[in-house]
């Protein structure tokens, strides 16, 4: 199977503009990306709608494609990108261009999930280590089947764990924290662009819950990295205390 990654990124962002061009360690965050994902697939390609980070990758050797500015999602960026990218590949992998720790195993992980011939997306996911963590609405929970295809993902606790107090329910329940990778083969990509929202997807505002509910199979590998993204001026200061302690 040929894989190749697609990284979206853009420049606007409420929290943190220009973000993907933020210096971290001496090289733009999205280098990083590019840099991780490149070694790891057969290709790599930055999808933007920026101009700014369109030359920034051409810069220092990447390749990048440019995108509309009106999608709503990175998967429809992801989809137009491969339109003009073309080629025979057989599964599409999107990083997020805001994860320049991205672990080499983890994309290994998320392409193994493609041996099984009905995964048609593939995502991960990583055990919580702290009940706080779980009751968290901005860390989604997955529950997953005996196959390790996903039943549900979803910001409330899932499952309710009856007959005990709830900061015992960690010790009786390995929940599962969703780690925001995905993997596509190429035609499922193209047919989940094309649906509309769906009433879970709208609920809880999981993107991926559209796909679930349509009746897609989402295959769920495990890690045991999690990554540091980042989504603010904060988040980009304690990464580069983190390469400090590293070096």
């Amino acid at each position: 199977m040929k894989f190749i990654g697609i990284i979206p990124a853009r420049y606007a962002s409420t929290r943190f503009p220009g973000k993907p061009l933020a210096m971290l360690d001496g090289k733009p965050v999205i280098q990083h990306v590019y840099e991780k994902v490149a070694s790891c697939l057969e290709a790599a390609y930055v999808a933007t709608d920026d101009e700014r980070i369109f030359n920034a990758v051409e810069a220092f050797g990447g390749k990048a494609v440019m995108t509309r500015k009106d999608h709503k999602s990175g998967t429809d960026r992801i989809e137009e990108a491969i339109e003009k990218i073309g080629g025979d590949w057989d599964v599409i992998v999107n990083v997020q261009g805001d994860e320049p720790f991205v672990d080499k195993s983890q994309l290994e992980t998320i392409c193994q999930c493609f041996d099984d011939p009905t995964t048609q997306i593939a995502t991960l996911g990583k055990a919580f280590t702290s009940m706080e963590a779980v009751k968290n609405p901005n860390s989604p929970k997955i529950v997953v089947d005996n196959q390790g295809f996903a039943m549900y993902f979803s910001r409330s606790i899932i499952p309710y764990v009856r007959g005990k107090e709830e900061e015992e329910w960690l010790k009786s329940f390995p929940y599962l924290k969703h780690l925001g990778i995905y993997a596509y083969r190429k035609e499922v990509l193209k047919e989940v662009t094309k649906l509309p929202q769906s009433s879970l997807e709208i609920a809880e505002s999981l993107e991926q819950l559209r796909w679930l509910q349509n009746g897609y199979k989402i295959k769920v590998g495990t890690t045991d990295v999690e990554t540091v993204g980042i989504d603010t001026p904060e988040d980009l200061q304690r990464a580069e205390d983190f390469l400090k302690n590293r070096k």
